[in-house]
């Protein structure tokens, strides 16, 4: 365009102007909503036309006089006409101090003043408008306004919507606008038809499920609250708490922000339970966090609790900035996701979390030169203090970056000491073994969970004794997994469904297996780059496979030692945690409404149901050769005893009896 007509100035050439011709004809013969390609969509002119609504709410004041009142008076030019103006101002300064409730009654008592001083009053309905401008106080409890037996509009409660051209808006305005402000109206004569490009069209959905605008899960609050210094000899009130970016994830509590600047501006009111914020940076308030105002918009869930939809919000990074309250709104949500009450509990625990992380290392590693040092030889050494505490730091993100350190600190067991084996060898053939054992233990861990499972529900069958008949193996763990994801639906430890959902855990695992035996049955001997391209081939699998399973860290293994009774519904469980790659484990003491068995191994049931019992599939014992005590894996059945195998590959024998078919 040649002529500027804002953002829009943007010169398109003959050959653009074609290209964007052909890709239109094109989308037009695959379908009329989207072409081949999915970059492409043609939409009807409706959905770029609006309607915009102007929404009036009535003028409402009660009468004051003030000294800034008595000054605005004094310009009125009625007043200024008058033929004695300083004697007219004095008789109304002796009104200074007048509240009244209704504007007739204000202009008696100004008249009656001028009247008692002997001066003219002016008369006029236009005077006395200016007068009741001047004097009057908006309220929302005050007078009623009109002009021609009509409501005055309010011209600071003034609000727009706009709405697609293809929504009622009467019907909008009865839903969303009159429950909130029953004395509102529309003003037919300021709507206007427009042409706008929502950003909602640009929008590519990545999930599967149906989707909904913003619009139909949040209210956005339009209020404001204007931020005036009070007029002189009025009773001064405490400033509004200012809500803004810089202080919105770090406030607990309204007291704990500044005070709003008195400077006339108008800003939202926002409190607990509001969702407040930008493009990509949304916080849901906690429910007791009290009152403040805010510049960022705020909207009111009025489906679930908001703290799912937030969530989503935060993802949305890539949407730019909302010009308009209405591209907002128009937002797509995953309907199934925010309106899951699972979700909103997940969530809470995850967003706790990354509000504690923060809280813990805000004050790690400050900058050096805004301590109390005031030379430079006291700045070095502190500097080398900092120095050692951020490698103390990087040492303890390690596990929050790197699977294998969270494997290693936070993993059952088993497969916490292989990834420590793993993370500590040097040379590449170690290394390549190392890898290997790491994903037979974390496909052994997760068959035992598996195989837990279905010996819970029909019993340890013959089928599933046959497949220990001559020892377990790598194969043996990925085939139970793959019986598990087909055999079971809703699985007794919730976080087994995780295997259900997506099988990328065992096509990961399955292609470990795979290279293990193609380059185990090579020939001859691997010579050191053909064992480091192995290794480099074969990390990213473990590592991935590792990651895909990282709920194991939330799921404790506990070794009961012993339970003590307490009362008829009061046990005390003291035992070791099986996790992590330290040999001593973490000794716990837990009470619980039920008894647990001694000498057993059970799986904590985060979904509050009854804590998994591995026996006779994983036991802990002091082994007969080493004499320490060990973990003990399933590995054989045989004779009608359980064959279970450690990691020092120590074996021992427990009698199992079979199970009658």
């Amino acid at each position: 365009m040649r002529r500027n007509l804002g953002k829009k100035r943007k010169y398109l050439s003959p050959g653009q102007l074609t290209e964007i011709i052909r890709i239109y004809q094109e989308a037009l013969s695959h379908t009329a909503e989207h072409s081949s390609s999915g970059h492409i969509s043609v939409v009807h002119t409706d959905k770029l036309l609006y309607r915009q609504i102007t929404v009036e709410r009535p003028l409402r004041l009660r009468f004051e006089l003030t000294e800034a009142a008595l000054d605005r008076l004094a310009a009125l030019t009625p007043v200024r006409r008058t033929d004695d103006p300083k004697s007219l101002l004095q008789a109304f300064r002796t009104q200074i101090g007048m509240k009244l409730k209704t504007g007739a009654a204000a202009i008696a008592a100004l008249r009656r003043a001028a009247k008692s001083a002997g001066q003219h009053f002016p008369s006029g309905a236009a005077f006395e408008k200016a007068v009741r401008t001047a004097i009057g106080v908006r309220d929302e409890r005050g007078e009623l306004q009109q002009r021609s037996n009509k409501p005055e509009p309010d011209s600071e409660l003034r609000k727009t919507y706009s709405l697609p051209l293809c929504e009622d808006s009467d019907r909008y305005f009865e839903t969303n606008v009159l429950p909130h402000n029953p004395d509102a109206w529309i003003d037919h004569s300021r709507t206007r038809v427009g042409c706008a490009i929502p950003v909602s069209l640009f929008y590519r959905e990545e999930l599967d499920g149906p989707f909904e605008p913003l619009r139909n899960f949040a209210r956005l609050k339009s209020d404001r609250t204007i931020l005036k210094e009070p007029d002189p000899g009025a009773e001064a009130s405490d400033p509004p708490k200012l809500l803004a970016s810089p202080n919105l994830h770090s406030a607990n509590n309204a007291v704990e922000l500044p005070d709003a600047e008195l400077n006339g501006s108008a800003l939202t009111p926002c409190s607990g339970g509001d969702l407040v914020g930008r493009t990509g940076n949304w916080r849901l308030l906690p429910l007791n966090f009290g009152e403040a105002v805010t510049s960022l918009f705020v909207l009111r869930p009025v489906r679930g609790n908001g703290r799912a939809l937030g969530e989503w919000l935060n993802s949305r990074r890539e949407t730019g900035v909302f010009r308009h309250a209405q591209d907002l709104l128009e937002t797509p949500v995953p309907i199934d996701l925010v309106t899951d009450p699972n979700v909103d509990d997940l969530l809470e625990e995850v967003q706790e979390s990354r509000r504690a992380l923060q809280i813990a290392t805000e004050g790690m590693l400050p900058n050096v030169f805004t301590g109390n040092d005031i030379t430079s030889n006291q700045i070095r050494t502190s500097l080398h203090f900092t120095a050692h505490e951020a490698r103390l730091a990087q040492q303890m993100i390690r596990p929050f970056e790197d699977p294998v350190w969270q494997a290693e600190s936070s993993y059952p067991f088993h497969v916490a000491a292989l990834a420590r084996r793993y993370r500590v060898c040097t040379h590449p053939a170690e290394r390549k073994d190392g890898l290997l054992k790491l994903a037979e233990g974390t496909a052994r861990t997760l068959g035992i969970l598996a195989l837990s499972d279905m010996i819970s529900r029909h019993g340890f069958t013959r089928q599933l004794r046959k497949d220990f008949r001559t020892g377990a193996t790598f194969g043996t763990w990925i085939t139970l997994i793959e019986r598990f994801m087909s055999d079971v639906e809703t699985p007794q430890l919730q976080e087994l469904a995780a295997l259900l959902k997506n099988g990328v855990t065992r096509k990961l695992l399955s292609e470990v297996k795979d290279f293990r035996n193609d380059t185990h049955h090579a020939h001859g001997i691997r010579v050191s780059h053909e064992v480091n391209e192995a290794v480099a081939a074969l990390e990213p699998l473990v590592v991935s496979a590792l990651s895909s399973v990282n709920w194991l860290s939330g799921i404790p293994w506990n070794w009961v030692e012993r339970c003590e009774y307490l009362d008829d519904s009061s046990f005390r469980t003291i035992g070791f945690q099986l996790h992590g790659s330290h040999p001593s484990w973490e000794p716990f003491e837990h009470l619980a409404t039920y008894p647990l068995r001694p000498d057993r191994i059970y799986v904590e049931n985060l979904s509050a149901g009854d804590p998994v019992d591995l026996w006779p599939l994983a036991i802990v014992s002091v082994c007969s050769e080493c004499r320490t005590r060990e973990l003990f894996l399933i590995n054989q059945i045989r004779d009608r005893r359980v064959i279970l195998r450690s990691l020092e590959e120590h074996s021992i024998e427990i009698p199992y009896p079979p199970h009658e078919d």
